[in-house]
């Protein structure tokens, strides 16, 4: 009985479960893929002389076809009316004794059962699959193929359903790895916030206490209005730089910046050479950027550089802009599968201070990262 209750949960989240993101309406690729699929079918209607009604089973496919550009948007709407228009036309066919048959472009309409499975909400697929086997059995019973024709239909069917699913599912999942990273970049962000906004607060408690300790000393009033408007200028320059980051939970360990790119250094193997042009130093928030940044750069290049000798990181910060360059003297092994989490972390960290970061291999040989950074970072 207890697993009752959980069935009827598990039935409740799946039909609760709303549409995939991205589920749009029609496209101007869909118009060109319906118009190509109209052209093909009239085509083959001419050609072929097996076709029972040739007529009825071109405007039937014709139909069909021009509901593809809402597959998207409208799955359940779309798989039923394909559905009960192939299933009528199959009764018909049926009814008048003539050897059911249709067009080879017919197979376009896959995309339908696909789409249910892939953009549908979870009532949509619940109804949808319904209506999907609703229409399988009744083809199964008026068609003569017999068991193996049976089994190849539903086969088909029910493949292009898990295949639909299961790309879906790896969608969201790449999302939500995604999601992960970024939460954990502006975790770190939030940090260095923490860092440099407690230095100045402190700072600026501290000439408002000296000033309000005299209130007659006006020398000393005024020097402490000055600083207290350097370090508030300082706070909120830094505060802009992140806009928009999220704190979920972060510890309160100094934060890593220019000093610490020497750390980096290495005899190797690989050797790693750090060379740093700073002479304007820029906040502490992009200092820890640029820090993290190299230090992930250097981990790629140990990790996934074949046969690689040296790693170079040279940071410059000018007066409006800081860059860093980490190359790598290796054969390029990146991954395949696209961006890893470490050049997103970076991406993410270089975006929410107005920056960017790219990666890949030198036409002189060997992989480089470059990132850019403003030193007053995002407005």
């Amino acid at each position: 009985m207890s697993s009752i209750p959980s069935v009827r949960w598990l039935i409740r989240s799946v039909w609760s479960r709303p549409a995939a993101a991205g589920a749009d309406g029609p496209k101007p690729r869909d118009a060109v893929l319906v118009i190509a699929l109209a052209a093909t079918t009239v085509l083959e209607s001419t050609v072929r002389s097996d076709l029972s009604w040739p007529f009825a089973t071109t405007v039937l496919t014709l139909a069909l076809l021009a509901g593809l550009p809402w597959r998207r948007s409208r799955p359940l709407i779309v798989v039923a009316a394909t559905t009960l228009t192939t299933s009528g036309f199959e009764i018909a066919q049926a009814a008048a004794g003539v050897e059911p048959n249709a067009l080879v472009t017919m197979f376009a309409l896959l995309a339908v059962p696909y789409a249910v499975f892939r953009w549908g909400s979870g009532r949509a697929r619940i109804a949808g699959g319904a209506v999907l086997a609703a229409g399988l059995a009744l083809s199964i019973a008026l068609g003569g193929d017999g068991l193996p024709g049976a089994v190849a239909g539903v086969a088909i069917v029910g493949v292009t359903c898990l295949i639909g699913a299961l790309r879906r599912e790896r969608v969201e999942s790449r999302v939500r790895e995604f999601e992960a990273v970024r939460a954990s970049e502006r975790e770190a962000l939030a940090r260095d916030l923490h860092d440099t906004v407690a230095h100045h607060a402190s700072a600026i408690v501290i000439r408002a206490q000296a000033a309000a300790a005299d209130p007659r000393d006006t020398a000393r009033v005024a020097e402490s209005l000055g600083v207290i408007e350097s370090e508030a200028q300082t706070v909120l320059a830094d505060m802009r730089a992140l806009v928009g980051t999220l704190r979920a939970s972060a510890d309160y360990a100094p934060s890593a910046g220019l000093a610490e790119l020497a750390g980096l250094a290495d005899p190797g193997p690989p050797s790693v050479t750090v060379r740093v042009d700073a002479p304007d130093s820029p906040s502490a928030v992009v200092a820890s950027s640029l820090f993290r940044i190299a230090q992930e750069g250097v981990t790629n290049a140990r990790r996934h550089a074949r046969a690689a000798k040296a790693i170079d990181v040279a940071v410059t910060v000018g007066p409006e802009v800081a860059r860093i360059v980490v190359h790598d003297d290796g054969a390029p092994a990146r991954p395949a599968s696209g961006e890893g989490h470490g050049l997103r972390g970076m991406s993410e960290r270089a975006a929410l201070l107005g920056g960017d970061v790219a990666a890949g291999p030198d036409s002189a040989g060997g992989w480089t990262l470059r990132a850019t950074i403003p030193v007053r970072g995002a407005a």
